[in-house]
């Protein structure tokens, strides 16, 4: 069996369809539902001043890519990266039960992510590998570090996900939605990290080992039970050339290791797909001979809300439900699409080596001054052909919008419940603003197996951006797992069954939301922790 075969086995098992669901989890056993947070027993443990509120960026600016002067690279500004991409933004409560949101977003609120600082000796840190855990906004340092002359001037925020927090509600599908939160993540430290005035990039050189290796995954000292952490990536922040795999392989074997990880479930339920899954798409090193760039300019429209970097980032929040109501103007819809075409000097595309492969099916239902229907957005112009040859012929096809984006119109008509239908009869997807099925090229998951992850990577990229546009135009958004893959296919045109040239990998929505009363927001940590 080759590799290629095995992702399309995986992929087509984990479909939905509108006569029955991909396997998983017959009933929700609350018995085993997974700690949310990782935490390291026996490593040493370093509070982070909470200072996010201190950062006078403003997100219309953050957005176009104009940075502010570089923050200096300290334990204080360490912290603040850390606090609005990967720490809490709000605890929810309701009825005595108590659970936290993130700044960066995660399916059913599980959180499969987590997140490692890498770091040389910098003021108020030792040179170490560090477990960041959110619930605490703390560091754990997993390792001291000897020789990091090839961290002098920049720091690694590395992610991994742990499938069995999402398997332990979705199944076999998890492995898809863990890749797209590994996605968010990426795109929320990329803005992050604008705010202070950095720049991030994710490495395309270091294979899943070398990152395994420099984390310590695996080796932990004094457990054998805790469910296994997979390697994702690395991610650069700083100004100068990053490690090489030889240096970062160098750094990890020199490294003294401390703590053992808990374990978050008193048993499992073992997913064979999901291994399989992950096993075709295990990353070796790459070379990057030839990184891609961005040729387009800077976003020029300004977005509704003009507020600090930091407000938009806290306060964005997956929508529940829609009013079915509330519309937005063509130019704030615009506006929210612009920022998704990779351009240069940009959050969190500059951040991303890799070339844009996935566009956007829109069903537009409440947008002043643009027709209701059926529209293609080619986050590429040059794909437009690629995908107008593998839909339907008896599509439109008619230039729509402003001449910088490459909006479609297929048809003209009220698509509200092919938009319900398609999203496994969400009303969500019906009573909002627009909705979004992403429409990833396959052809390159078969080019290069570990792809696969990259795609759905690219598409929490692009969630992520729809979340904090959403929040600046002042409407919510929520990303949506649940969609019948081949229905959605058939209403384009495209082949449905086996996976074909176009697959869908995500769905999105936005609109007015409407909050539930009946929940109590607190802030995300004790007011006594202070800066």
């Amino acid at each position: 069996m080759t590799v290629s075969k095995e992702i399309f086995e995986y992929h087509t098992r984990s479909k939905h369809h509108l006569d029955h669901y991909a396997p998983g989890p017959r009933h929700m056993d609350w018995a085993t539902q997974p700690d949310p947070f990782r935490t390291y027993a026996g490593a040493p443990r370093i509070d982070l001043p909470l200072r996010a509120g201190s950062l006078s960026a403003r997100f219309s600016e953050v957005r176009r890519g104009v940075r502010p002067d570089p923050a200096p690279l300290d334990r204080d500004s360490v912290g603040t990266l850390l606090e609005i991409s990967l720490g809490l933004s709000a605890w929810k409560s309701y009825r005595g039960t108590s659970w936290a949101l993130r700044c960066n977003p995660s399916s059913g609120n599980l959180h499969p992510t987590e997140g490692y600082v890498v770091t040389g000796a910098i003021p108020g840190l030792e040179a170490g590998v560090y477990h960041y855990v959110s619930r605490d906004h703390a560091l754990e340092r997993r390792a001291v570090l000897a020789d990091t002359q090839a961290l002098a001037d920049g720091v690694l925020v590395a992610l991994t996900s742990i499938y069995w927090r999402e398997a332990w509600k979705y199944g076999i599908r998890a492995f898809r939605y863990c890749q797209h939160d590994c996605g968010h993540a990426i795109a929320a430290v990329a803005y992050a990290a604008a705010a202070l005035g950095w720049r991030t990039r994710v490495l395309h050189e270091p294979g899943d080992s070398d990152v395994a290796g420099l984390l310590g995954l695996g080796r932990d000292a004094g457990s054998t039970s805790a469910e296994q952490e997979e390697p994702d990536c690395l991610l650069w922040i700083g100004s100068t050339t990053p490690p090489s795999v030889e240096q970062l392989a160098q750094l990890g074997a020199s490294a003294e290791w401390s703590g053992w990880a808990n374990q978050l479930s008193p048993s499992h339920v073992a997913w064979r797909d999901i291994d399989a899954a992950h096993a075709a798409t295990i990353k070796g090193r790459s070379v990057d001979a030839s990184r891609f760039e961005a040729k387009g300019q800077p976003p020029a429209r300004a977005p509704l809300l003009d507020r600090p970097a930091t407000v938009i980032i806290r306060q964005r929040r997956s929508a529940v439900d829609f009013d079915g109501v509330t519309s937005i103007t063509a130019e704030a819809f615009y506006t929210m699409l612009e920022p998704l075409v990779p351009r240069i000097g940009t959050p969190p595309w500059d951040a991303w080596p890799q070339a844009t492969h996935v566009h956007l099916a829109l069903f537009v239902h409440r947008v002043v001054g643009l027709e209701p229907g059926l529209y293609v957005f080619a986050r590429d112009p040059d794909a437009v052909q690629q995908l107008k040859h593998a839909m339907r012929p008896e599509w439109l096809w008619r230039k729509s919008g402003p001449r910088d984006l490459s909006l479609h119109l297929l048809i003209a008509d009220d698509v509200r419940d092919v938009a319900r239908a398609v999203s496994c009869h969400q009303n969500i997807a019906a009573d909002s603003c627009f909705a979004v099925a992403m429409l990833a090229d396959f052809a390159v998951a078969l080019r290069e197996p570990w792809r696969y992850r990259a795609l759905h990577w690219e598409c929490g990229m692009i969630g992520q951006v729809l979340y904090l546009e959403a929040e600046a135009a002042g409407i919510r958004a929520t990303g949506i797992g649940c969609f019948f893959d081949d229905a959605l296919h058939q209403v384009l045109g495209l082949p449905t069954g086996a996976p074909g040239e176009w697959q869908t990998l995500y769905h999105f929505t936005s609109g007015g939301a409407i909050d539930d009363p009946r929940l109590t927001t607190l802030p995300p940590y004790p007011a006594t922790r202070g800066g």
